[in-house]
């Protein structure tokens, strides 16, 4: 079973965590990151991630205006300044870059579809996945919070692992995918070293989940676990909670950031996956006998 103690990251790894504010000057928040993303990289870096929506503002006013069109792939300069930019960015560090998420639109105008999608690309800049967040952000906490994703957003339909050459397999999800084990279960089990979760948590759930959800996915699943916010920005309509963190197998947080712009790195270890799953031997003590939804069609 792929969540066994065998060694499920070659060699080691150092991670960096983008926490950068963004504004709503596309170009601008682009060329922001990219400052950001080499920074990083000159700190030793080999996986780097950005936070949800880092090119634009989050909200639902925005997810349209800022949209681009991802497809057919690969697209034009015009339809999406940020995938160039984040492929730029990707093969200029020399990095596997998750690059948090952006607006996408449908390419076919009619439909007024759109989409909250993270694209990954490798050190020579090509494309090596996409995910389409899958659960949207519907909440409503009388006095505190009402935010409904699905007024604008389409969900997407896949689990997304990703294979970074030379190193492993990780899992990319966004911000509410968090909140849903079975995802994480599902990608831990296909052999996955990381879950990555470009995320915007608020200041009502942020101080609530945040850091109890990833512990909670890097306990159940014992791999490590990074959640990638943006800055908090107190004057925008939906301030980020901040608070950016990498946590490891057996739920300890590494590496932690407060509220404003920085970086959190950690070089991940796969003798440290192996070593929690041997001393908490849970693949072979799960009882898919009893619940075996999880376990149809994944090996």
């Amino acid at each position: 079973m792929a969540t066994s103690n065998a060694r499920v990251l070659a060699q080691p790894l150092r991670l960096a965590c983008i926490q950068l504010a963004s504004n709503t000057d596309k170009a601008a928040n682009l060329s922001h990151a990219r400052d950001l993303v080499l920074e990083a990289a000159r700190e030793g870096a080999k996986l780097v991630v950005l936070p949800e929506c880092f090119n634009s503002p989050y909200g639902c006013d925005f997810f349209p205006s800022y949209a681009e069109t991802l497809l057919p792939h690969p697209p034009s300069a015009e339809q999406s300044p940020s995938y160039h930019a984040l492929s730029s960015m990707a093969a200029e560090a020399g990095v596997f870059l998750v690059g948090g998420s952006i607006p996408e639109a449908d390419p076919d105008p009619a439909t007024k579809k759109y989409y909250n999608t993270s694209l990954t690309f490798g050190p020579d800049g090509a494309l090596l996945g996409t995910h389409r967040k899958v659960h949207l952000f519907d909440i409503d906490i009388p006095g505190k919070i009402k935010f409904k994703e699905s007024d604008v957003l389409f969900p997407g339909n896949k689990v997304s692992i990703i294979e970074l050459p030379g190193y492993g397999k990780i899992a990319v999800a966004i911000c509410y995918d968090v909140r849903f084990p079975e995802l994480a279960t599902i990608a831990a089990r296909q052999g996955c070293f990381a879950l990555i979760y470009p995320g915007a948590f608020n200041t009502t759930t942020g101080p609530l989940h945040w850091s109890l959800l990833g512990r909670a996915r890097a306990m159940d699943n014992q791999l490590y676990v990074a959640l990638c916010s943006p800055a908090r920005d107190v004057k925008a309509a939906y301030p980020a909670y901040g608070h950016t963190m990498i946590v490891d197998p057996m739920a300890e947080v590494l590496d932690e950031a407060g509220e404003e712009e920085g970086i959190v790195s950690w070089v991940l270890d796969g003798d440290i996956i192996r070593d929690t799953r041997r001393n908490i031997p849970l693949s072979t003590q799960r009882r898919f006998d009893i619940y075996a939804a999880i376990s149809k069609g994944y090996a």
